[in-house]
């Protein structure tokens, strides 16, 4: 493949820290997710229903990353198609007194960092 093919295509990482204010929300939305997913709970997949059940009432960050899907995030946007998608969510220590304690990868490559809460974006910057 050459440059001017692969060119076209961009790795978009969005990275976002989440408050959990209502785990039985969550996770009951999960559940309802899960089981419009898997169909009857006696179907051919009762058993994989059964693991991503227990482990969306277990964590809620499971529950999370059940409900997140990249392609609702990009679906509408007009001129791009979505080609490989992953995604995680996991626990963590977070202090929101300091916001500016993020744990960016340290890639090569040139990055547009936007940094926004909600929907102020308070800018973006270039890192090399």
């Amino acid at each position: 493949m050459s440059t001017s093919e692969t060119s076209r295509f961009v790795r978009l990482r969005v990275e976002m820290v989440l408050e959990i204010t209502d785990a039985e929300a969550l996770s009951g939305t999960a559940l309802e997710s899960i089981a419009a997913e898997y169909g009857e709970p006696d179907g051919e997949s009762a058993d994989e229903r059964m693991q991503a059940e227990s482990a969306v009432r277990e964590d809620g960050a499971e529950a999370l990353a059940s409900l997140v899907d990249p392609f609702d995030l990009v679906g509408e946007v007009p001129g791009v198609e979505l080609a490989q998608a992953s995604w995680s969510s996991e626990i963590i220590d977070y202090d929101p007194e300091e916001p500016d304690d993020w744990d960016f990868d340290d890639e090569e490559g040139d990055d547009i960092v936007h940094h926004g809460v909600g929907n102020q974006d308070s800018g973006a910057e270039l890192r090399a």
